[in-house]
């Protein structure tokens, strides 16, 4: 049955440099939960790439202890991370088009995980890739991102 449902969900990781084998080792998540983060992950990505900030947020925690760190510091709270993408990304021409790879899922507890990987924005002037740290917590049987922590390397 795993290995059914895990043909299933071969388009939905074949972005992601996740394996079986690191879904199922010590401190994994389950299967199920996994593949909810991942369809988070492609949903931010499919709404990024369509000039969606408001969509790609809703895979944030609407809360004021959402906290998002880059390379200007921590910003906290849903509505400020909203407005810090609105004055970093201002059109559709800066956003570019993004994609992640997803190399480590892991649990901290039944309800919390982190995760690591990459992201790669495509743009008309300069590209950019850099590496991200997400910790998710599950809420009401939602993943969603509680902290981003992003660094540019270009």
């Amino acid at each position: 049955m795993k290995k059914l449902i895990l043909l299933l969900f071969i388009p939905l990781i074949s972005f992601s440099q996740v394996s079986y084998d690191d879904i199922m080792s010590i401190n994994s998540i389950s299967l199920t939960d996994s593949l909810d983060i991942m369809k988070v992950m492609k949903f931010q990505e499919n709404a990024w790439n369509s000039g969606d900030i408001n969509s790609f947020m809703q895979g944030y925690i609407k809360s004021d202890e959402l906290v998002f760190s880059g390379k200007s510091g921590p910003v906290y709270g849903w509505n400020d991370t909203r407005k810090r993408y609105f004055k970093t990304y201002p059109d559709t021409q800066t956003m570019g088009k993004l994609k992640f790879t997803v190399n480590k899922i892991r649990s901290v507890s039944s309800d919390v995980a982190f995760l690591i990987g990459e992201y790669y924005l495509t743009r008309s002037t300069e590209d950019s890739y850099g590496h991200f740290t997400l910790f998710w917590k599950k809420i009401n049987n939602k993943w969603l991102i509680i902290s981003d922590h992003t660094s540019a390397v270009k």
